[in-house]
């Protein structure tokens, strides 16, 4: 499935909020396709955004490892449905909203949390989705970079 449709269920089912454990799962199904998305543009994506999707990766992954896998029915992993990103700016202008969304959640998380444990959880996954953010960002940043330099050299 196409990475930016794959986005946009997530932010809808983010949206729709829940219970905690559900949010988490969310939350954790963001930063797995976050992940996936950073695989492969540092495989198959620009060669100036391959360092930088590189280190989203690690930082998704990251975001992962610090929340408690949601139990998901074979088929539920939506970062295992990607098949193609598509045009890699839109892709990561919309996996950056979602990041931003997933630091909000995770903020409401930990204000209202009832014990430590989630509280800190939800504290190492905003640190982790805000760096993640930061890493897409940059990616935008460098594509629009390359973007002006492209009239620049055609015209030299």
């Amino acid at each position: 499935m196409d990475a930016v449709r794959l986005i946009v269920t997530s932010r809808r089912s983010l949206a729709a909020g829940g219970d905690v454990p559900g949010i988490l799962a969310e939350v954790w199904q963001a930063q797995a396709l976050a992940q996936a998305i950073g695989s492969r543009l540092a495989v198959a994506g620009p060669p100036e955004l391959r360092g930088e999707a590189l280190g989203l990766t690690e930082l998704a992954g990251r975001g992962c490892g610090v929340l408690d896998p949601p139990e998901l029915a074979p088929g539920e992993l939506r970062a295992g449905q990607l098949t193609e990103l598509g045009d890699a700016r839109h892709t990561l202008m919309c996996l950056g909203g979602l990041l931003g969304e997933v630091g909000i959640a995770l903020v409401g998380l930990a204000c209202s949390a009832d014990d430590e444990g989630t509280y800190w959880q939800c504290m190492e996954a905003i640190d982790a989705a805000d760096e993640s953010r930061d890493r897409v960002l940059e990616m935008l940043r460098r594509l629009a970079d390359r973007e002006q330099a492209l009239p620049e050299r055609e015209a030299g």
